[in-house]
């Protein structure tokens, strides 16, 4: 990507960093792949007492991405992506859910060298319309994101975000929550031969006046381990051991405890995802 991207990738590196894979559930992972290209994949997570399970099956063709969702709440999602229907850059995205009827939407995403813009309008009679975009170079990028809601009259959601990247660094300032929240976020590639990293993101609420502080890193003990840890100021501290045991297949078990009720507040998450 030479461009600036969508308007969801300004911040995502430090989130990634400081908040993906972590879990405090039980989550198994199998995907399996038909002799005709169509992949499979099962999964099932279980939350205190309740167990959530959901089959995902894809099948692609040329240009076409079809995915088709089943889950234990008896909802059937179903999602189309075309890329470059049009013109190079340009993808065309459509999605409903079975049995709501109102969970139709089509939605338009466009990269291009100095922008990127996503366009979505919910298939409803009085229809949710989202707009966002992002313009720049990959170096330096300032976007914004907007949502309406023609049953009310109202803005719904109106964010604004500005990125820098240089070499091993990013920085990106976001506006969100109709302007009530300030968030500052910080990424550095400390090491490219061990895949170490460090990252924070300072959240201010300006009707609480509040502030949320969560510093993290990873660093990579081996090609197929990753450690990762996180801590916020309140107290709450994660950590994160990823190991690929053979290729694409991963078991990540990740911890979470409040540093001031350590006896009460432990918490233990493992995720197993099987790959061909």
């Amino acid at each position: 990507m030479v461009g600036p991207g969508l308007y969801t990738e300004i911040g995502k590196k430090t989130r990634d960093l400081l908040y993906k894979d972590y879990q405090t559930d039980h989550k198994f992972t199998l995907t399996t792949y038909s002799s005709n290209g169509v992949a499979v994949t099962a999964t099932s997570t279980k939350k205190a007492d309740l167990i959530f399970s959901e089959i995902h099956s894809q099948i692609k063709n040329k240009n076409m991405t079809v995915d088709v969702k089943a889950n234990s709440e008896s909802n059937i999602i179903t999602t189309v992506t075309v890329n470059e229907i049009a013109t190079p850059g340009l993808k065309t995205i459509l999605s409903f859910a079975v049995p709501d009827q109102r969970s139709g939407k089509v939605e338009l995403q466009y990269l291009h060298d100095y922008a990127g813009v996503n366009a979505s309008v919910s298939l409803t009679a009085n229809p949710v319309a989202n707009l966002s975009a992002a313009f720049g170079t990959k170096a330096l990028a300032v976007g914004a994101e907007i949502s309406f809601d023609s049953a009310t009259g109202n803005f719904t959601k109106y964010n604004a975000g500005l990125m820098f990247t240089h070499e091993d660094l990013i920085a990106s300032l976001n506006m969100n929550n109709k302007g009530d929240n300030l968030t500052g976020a910080y990424y550095h590639k400390v090491s490219e031969l061990t895949n170490t990293a460090v990252g924070a993101e300072l959240t201010h609420s300006f009707s609480t006046n509040e502030n949320t502080l969560t510093f993290g890193g990873q660093h990579t003990l081996d090609p197929l381990t990753v450690l990762k840890a996180r801590i916020n100021n309140s107290g709450k501290a994660s950590v994160l051991i990823q190991h690929e045991w053979r290729p694409k297949s991963l078991v990540t078990i990740s911890a979470e405890v409040d540093t001031k009720t350590i006896e009460k507040s432990s918490k233990v998450g493992i995720a197993v995802a099987l790959k061909p």
